[in-house]
């Protein structure tokens, strides 16, 4: 037993010297070594390096806390393109308060009204594209259709059917848009319509990871397990942080509109 020890003693020192080699392509190699032999180390190279950034995640006991993935995106640029894959889950957060300061406020305003879609028989539009929208008061917003008076009646039914709680009232070619009363109904009917927006969002969010992860087992023949199963962690790491930035947007927008 004793003899076994003193033979796995070196054993560490001994890896870490030949993991240092293999990832600078062995430069004290004879000239006439193969190159296929070569380019293979280096390729374990790069499986060490990979694997090390998950060593200490998998030497933690349950319910411990568990190291993040953090791999190199030009590591595994000839797989995925993680920098892509994270701007697109960062589109889907923007354009959730996008839809959060432009759509859902306890007091509604022009501005609220200018992207909500027509459909009409020539094509799906903006209402501001269709009609000129206005303030008359603190308590009506003016919708001009008189440019596109065959429209008028689309724009009506766009705007009941906005999810944002107004019941347009037409004359002649202006339709009359009374702004709700800032009631304790009003407010938490905005606070559902804000969480089925980060709904939605989430439901884009899980698209954008689903079509990562599938590129990502597309190179199962040409990596290994290992790598596989690490770039899928990266990936749902960075959407599990994005759905809880959405959360955080979702607890603000709550607060600001119940008060």
């Amino acid at each position: 037993m004793a003899l076994a020890l003193r033979w796995l003693r070196p054993l560490p020192s001994l890896l870490h010297r030949s993991s240092f080699l293999l990832t600078r392509g062995l430069p004290g190699a004879p000239s006439g070594y193969p190159a296929l032999l070569l380019e293979g180390c280096r390729q374990c190279g790069h499986q060490v390096l990979l694997s090390r950034q998950l060593a200490t995640k998998k030497a933690k006991g349950k319910g411990q806390s568990q190291a993040k993935v953090n791999i190199s995106a030009a590591l595994v640029e000839d797989i995925i393109n993680l920098e892509e894959t994270n701007e697109d889950m960062q589109a889907v957060i923007e354009a959730l308060k996008e839809d959060f300061s432009r759509n859902i406020s306890v007091r509604t305003s022009p501005g609220a009204l200018d992207h909500i879609t027509v459909v009409t028989k020539d094509g799906k539009f903006p209402l501001n594209q269709l009609g000129q929208i206005s303030q008359k008061s603190p308590q009506l917003i003016i919708v001009n259709m008189t440019n596109f008076p065959e429209s008028t009646a689309a724009a009506m039914k766009a705007i009941r059917e906005s999810g944002m709680n107004l019941n347009p009232e037409l004359d002649g070619t202006m339709i009359r848009v009374p702004v709700p009363k800032v009631t304790r109904e009003h407010r938490e009917n905005l606070v559902k319509l804000a969480k089925q927006s980060t709904n939605k969002s989430k439901e884009a969010l899980r698209k954008v990871r689903s079509k990562s992860i599938s590129q990502v087992k597309k190179s199962k023949s040409k990596v290994s397990e290992d790598t596989i199963w690490l770039l899928e962690k990266q990936i749902q790491q960075m959407a599990d942080e994005a759905v809880a930035e959405m959360d955080k947007l979702l607890a603000a927008k709550t607060k600001e509109l119940l008060g």
